[in-house]
């Protein structure tokens, strides 16, 4: 148990003591790999009670599940059948934590690691002092490891007279250009506010403040006193680069969103031709070869067209019953083959509040979605791990489907000037850059939770997007990045908010050679 306890008090965690009587049976071995498990579920937490321990053992289970190596089979069998003692059952379709599931490709499994489904509650102003908080801390927890932050410190301890090689790490709360052509950035922490220049002459530092939004959380280099900070670096949390992940096994994941259906304007047919594909119905010889080996589909939302959406819709509808509209969509995924595992999340058109993070859609509005056996409906976001075997830890697939687009691409001058909706992958960089989903305050409808769920805490190894309706494939430091296409042609609509879509392009990736490429069904 000292493993245990010295690994939760050497990241300020205190523990309960008739906790430490709960869980003494935990073999030596692996104490401290169960407290690197209770960590990853403590939700900031860093006092672990028994109840708290009681009330999260599902989830920690499936942490401390996740680092067992082969041939350590044995070893964990004891710890994890005590746990199981305490852990409440989770149902496949209901259950708010992570669960497993066998794949009926007989290769693999998959798992759902983040299904955010917050309960409901009257919000007041202190519930957004918490959520920005909460943010902060979880962002300034990546930054504040980077070797290049020299002399980090709070605002409210910064020296009174001036001095070189400081580092802050503080939310931005206002922008401005001087009549000087320098840009003037206010930053706070929980300490106090501080301005920070940052001088137009240094072109390169210039050029990447201008990605800078309102609320972004970043890390500043620089000199000056507690009056006023000069730049000499600025620092987003951003993605570290990694190892791409690649199965041993040859199989492949669809991507698409957007499909509208009830609109007048849905493309059926050419619907009814990718599904034909999936099913091996249609396509060549080479298409099918892959349409065998496909065993993930991703829908990134809004999989109807809804109703009341936007002034004057009824006029664009075939079909006016929301309802109808998820019977209809129902009965088209229901004939996909039942090896194909389907994973849906909902977006702006679709039966569930817009404001993120969106709950799965459910059985009120699309009770025949609910009974279709290989079809998961999951949260926008989740997080999905997929193509797990004994020998590969599996790939995670971030599904957003990017109301906060829009945002980005209005908000940055580079995506602004080079048409940034026509190549939605760069404002999905972004996205990974500020590790957050939505990094400004109105960029999208969202709860004002204090674990904020739109942070990206995990880097995942694919983040699959919709909205834009417009199909890219790309990567940033390691992260495959799969833009949608959609299943509608073009709307005044989607004319007015700068969308030019190409309907019916599917990206498809494989996992073990990490290659993409866009089929296309029109």
């Amino acid at each position: 148990m000292q493993k245990l306890v010295e690994t939760l008090m050497g990241r300020g965690y205190l523990m309960e003591s008739g906790l430490l009587e709960l869980l003494k049976g935990t073999a030596p071995e692996i104490s401290q790999r169960l407290g690197e498990a209770i960590i990853k579920s403590s939700k900031e937490q860093k006092f672990i009670s028994k109840t708290f321990f009681l009330e999260n053992a599902n989830n920690i289970l499936f942490f401390l599940k996740g680092m067992q190596k082969e041939g350590e089979e044995g070893l964990f069998e004891d710890t994890i059948k005590h746990l199981k003692n305490f852990a409440a059952p989770v149902t496949e379709k209901s259950a708010l934590e992570p669960f497993e599931r066998k794949d009926k490709s007989k290769t693999g499994q998959i798992q759902i690691l983040k299904y955010n489904n917050p309960p409901s509650k009257k919000f007041e102003a202190d519930d957004f002092t918490k959520h920005f908080r909460g943010r902060f801390t979880a962002l300034k927890s990546i930054l504040q490891v980077r070797e290049e932050l020299v002399g980090l410190t709070s605002i409210g301890k910064l020296p009174e007279q001036k001095q070189n090689n400081l580092s802050i790490i503080g939310m931005v709360f206002n922008t401005r250009i001087t009549k000087n052509k320098n840009l003037f950035i206010e930053m706070e922490d929980l300490t106090g506010k501080i301005s920070v220049v940052v001088n137009h002459t240094k072109e390169e530092l210039f050029k990447k403040a201008g990605e800078i939004v309102l609320d972004d959380i970043l890390a500043v280099k620089c000199s000056g006193s507690r009056e006023m900070l000069f730049a000499e670096d600025i620092f987003f949390p951003d993605v570290v680069e990694k190892k791409p992940k690649r199965s041993q096994t040859e199989e492949y994941a669809a991507f698409t969103s957007d499909i509208h259906l009830g609109s007048k304007n849905f493309l059926e047919d050419k619907f009814k031709k990718f599904i034909a594909w999936i099913n091996l119905e249609e396509g060549t010889e080479e298409q099918k070869e892959i349409a065998k080996k496909l065993k993930y589909l991703f829908i990134v939302g809004d999989n109807v067209d809804g109703v009341g959406i936007f002034p004057g819709q009824e006029e664009l509808l075939e079909i006016t019953d929301m309802k109808e509209q998820y019977k209809k969509l129902a009965s088209l995924l229901s004939t996909i083959r039942k090896d194909v595992l389907v994973f849906m999340a909902p977006g702006q058109h679709d039966a569930v509040r817009v404001a993120e993070p969106q709950p799965p859609i459910g059985e009120d509005y699309a009770p025949e979605l609910n009974e279709i056996e290989n079809l998961f409906l999951v949260s926008n976001p989740a997080v999905i791990k997929i193509g797990i075997t004994k020998t590969f830890e599996g790939i995670d697939v971030l599904m957003y489907h990017g109301a906060s687009l829009h945002s980005v691409i209005s908000s940055i001058e580079e995506l602004r000037i080079k048409d940034g909706h026509n190549f939605p992958t760069r404002a999905v960089k972004y996205l990974l850059k500020k590790r957050h989903l939505s990094s400004q305050h109105s960029a999208t409808v969202y709860l004002p939770l204090e674990n904020d769920p739109l942070v990206i805490s995990e880097v995942p190894d694919i983040i699959a997007t919709g909205e834009i309706h417009k199909p890219e494939v790309g990567n940033y430091h390691g992260v495959t990045m799969i833009a949608s296409s959609c299943w509608q042609s073009i709307t005044a609509f989607e004319e007015k908010i700068g969308n030019h879509p190409e309907p019916c392009k599917v990206p498809i990736f494989n996992l073990k050679t990490g290659e993409a490429k866009i089929l296309d069904f029109n």
